[in-house]
């Protein structure tokens, strides 16, 4: 087990926490495998050190390591890289993605991070007070989620309530009006549909394009006017509240708000400011039924 605050030893060198578990062999095939270790996850040259002396990465690297020297027939992960950077995290998913391409051991990896289930996954079980709520490969389960949790999970940042209007069975599609608004999109199909009904619709904010005039001659079934009403700087992301439906002049009370993400080069390129008239452009299959 490797535990989300990495539980090692304070008072322990890093050789000797990862001694711990294997204090049953052999002084020379402890070392052995020590060494073994200590170069599949880079942490030799910390054997001296004790845990309060080296970064969060190289504590996590040690946590690892500690489990994994023992051999085990099973590993059990509790959110272990949650508290690391981005650049750690990736090294720490290759070193533990190369062990096990070599021992093929079963590994339960417990994770908020959908990028480190797709990283690291061969299977996905969302959990939910308890119950098993979506289970099978990270891409069915996050990618095409079948119910709200799971889209939520997965970075779905738009979730609607929507009226069905009318059912294409020609086109594999349905004419959905969000509840609530004048705003219609065309989606994928879902069993036993039918005019009248209801069905819940999980989107992306990056899965949304944005232009500052009407676009034409576009493959994509939904083509939106809206208007900006918020911007939010988040890193590498720009976050705009947008409010579909509604334009300069219009009544935006029976509009949807949309989540959409850009580029900061895209924000500053197409001046995307507060009261700033859009079209949102969003393909079919960029919606996705979901149970609520």
């Amino acid at each position: 087990t490797v535990f989300q605050d990495y539980a090692l030893f304070p008072h322990m060198t890093v050789g000797e926490n990862l001694r711990y578990g294997i204090a049953h062999l052999s002084a020379s095939e402890a070392g052995e495998r020590v060494e073994r270790i200590c170069q599949s996850f880079r942490i030799s040259a910390l054997l001296a050190r004790r845990p309060g002396e080296i970064s969060g990465g190289e504590r996590q690297r040690t946590a690892l390591a500690r489990a994994l020297v023992t051999n085990p027939g099973l590993l059990l992960l509790d959110e272990p890289l949650s508290a690391l950077d981005h650049r750690t995290q990736s090294l720490i998913i290759d070193d533990l993605r190369t062990w096990n391409a070599q021992r093929q051991i079963p590994i339960l990896y417990v994770t908020h991070a959908h990028r480190e289930a797709f990283a690291l996954g061969e299977r996905a079980l969302v959990l939910d007070a308890g119950r098993i709520v979506a289970t099978g490969t990270p891409q069915e389960v996050l990618d095409s989620p079948a119910s709200e949790l799971p889209a939520q999970l997965a970075g779905f940042e738009n979730i609607f309530d929507a009226e069905i209007r009318a059912l294409m069975p020609d086109a594999g599609t349905l004419l959905c009006r969000l509840r609530g608004t004048t705003v219609d999109l065309e989606v994928p199909v879902v069993p036993r549909a039918e005019t009248g009904g209801y069905v819940r619709l999980a989107i992306r904010a990056g899965d949304i394009l944005v232009a500052t005039a009407p676009p034409t001659g576009l493959s994509a079934r939904n083509i939106i006017a809206g208007q900006v009403q918020a911007r939010r700087d988040a890193g590498t992301t720009v976050a705009l509240d947008v409010i579909a439906g509604a334009t300069s002049g219009t009544d935006s009370s029976s509009g949807a708000l949309f989540e959409v993400h850009v580029t900061p080069h895209a924000c500053r390129a197409l001046d995307l400011r507060r009261e700033r008239d859009v079209w949102l452009v969003i393909k079919t299959h960029s919606c996705h039924p979901v149970a609520s």
